[in-house]
């Protein structure tokens, strides 16, 4: 199996959306393993000394405008043999800082508490990646746990071109934490080759994202893509060493709550066979219900049940 590699750069780089129409930077075979580099965040939020800002991220915010959304994605990658209706399995390998700096930001009418903090504010907070923390601006050290904030394919053709800010059936901008190193996200493919970008690298991240964003930072990962034509989904599902975890997404939370357990009812019953009333009592006394985030317009729950109960 071949290993690749994307660098981040203008012409690997599309700013705010998906789209089924978007050529690949990069072509791979079910297998390959590919590292894939990603900046984080438009001009108003780069830093000035003691801070490090790439090249390439000043490259892009100036080449590059956003278009529907606003995250700055890197690819699309095309997996060979992925047709609409497969599953695109992608294992996290690695993931590795790209800068000594991340950035949170809250702005006017967004977030949860919009109400409450109807103002922007704009932080930049420094990240030891040898050390593995982040300083907060009062001197409290919090642990990093990177992940990609973005994982996703392309929509459906007939959806159009779909902004980067909401979490839809393809992935994007789902914002679980636990897409960490070690971790296997599953994605529905809709369009032929998958074309999977990712991008929105937090060091740290609550469950809510509450303020809007978490720890931004550029970020680089390493995945291995394999493309599933045994399986068939209508949501992202993710798999831990321990967890099993499925998704739903919605303006309303209980719809998003409904869909995420909806979808853990049918991961069940279809690894061990029981019937749905036995899979929904189980969830009842031993699944989990997350909040994935508050602030992207759908709203996230996903729904984590221990492997051992389900047969690993």
């Amino acid at each position: 199996m071949a290993a690749h590699e994307l660098h981040s750069s203008p012409e690997t780089c599309h700013w705010g959306y998906f789209d089924s129409q978007l050529q690949p930077r990069l072509r791979v075979k079910s297998g390959d393993t590919a590292t894939i580099h990603c900046v984080s965040g438009a001009a108003e939020i780069m830093p000035g000394p003691p801070y490090t800002v790439l090249p390439e991220h000043r490259e892009i915010v100036a080449k590059l405008k956003p278009h529907i959304g606003r995250h700055i994605l890197t690819g699309p990658v095309h997996v060979e043999g992925a047709e609409r209706g497969d599953v695109l399995q992608v294992d996290v390998l690695d993931i590795k800082f790209r800068t000594d700096w991340g950035w949170n930001v809250q702005r006017p009418l967004m977030g949860t508490l919009p109400e409450d903090f109807n103002f922007f504010r704009l932080t930049h907070i420094p990240i030891d990646a040898a050390r593995g923390v982040c300083r907060m601006p009062w001197g409290t050290e919090i642990k990093l746990r990177p992940f990609f904030g973005i994982m996703g394919v392309a929509p459906p053709p007939e959806w159009g071109q779909c902004s980067s800010v909401e979490p839809r059936a393809f992935g994007g901008n789902i914002d679980n934490k636990h897409f960490q190193v070690g971790s296997t996200v599953y994605l529905p493919v809709f369009a032929d080759g998958a074309l999977f970008s990712t991008g929105d690298g937090h060091g740290i991240q609550g469950d809510g994202e509450v303020n809007l964003t978490a720890l931004e930072t550029s970020l680089s990962g390493t995945f291995r893509f394999t493309v599933r034509k045994d399986m068939k989904l209508q949501n992202p599902r993710c798999e831990t060493a321990t967890h099993w975890i499925t998704h739903g997404f919605d303006v309303d939370l209980d719809d998003a709550a409904k869909e995420a357990l909806r979808d853990m009812i049918r991961l069940i019953t279809a690894r061990t066979g029981i019937s749905a009333a036995d899979a929904y009592m189980l969830c009842s006394l031993s699944a989990d219900l997350h909040v994935t985030q508050t602030v992207d317009g759908n709203k996230g729950i996903h729904c984590m049940i221990e492997k051992s109960l389900i047969g690993g």
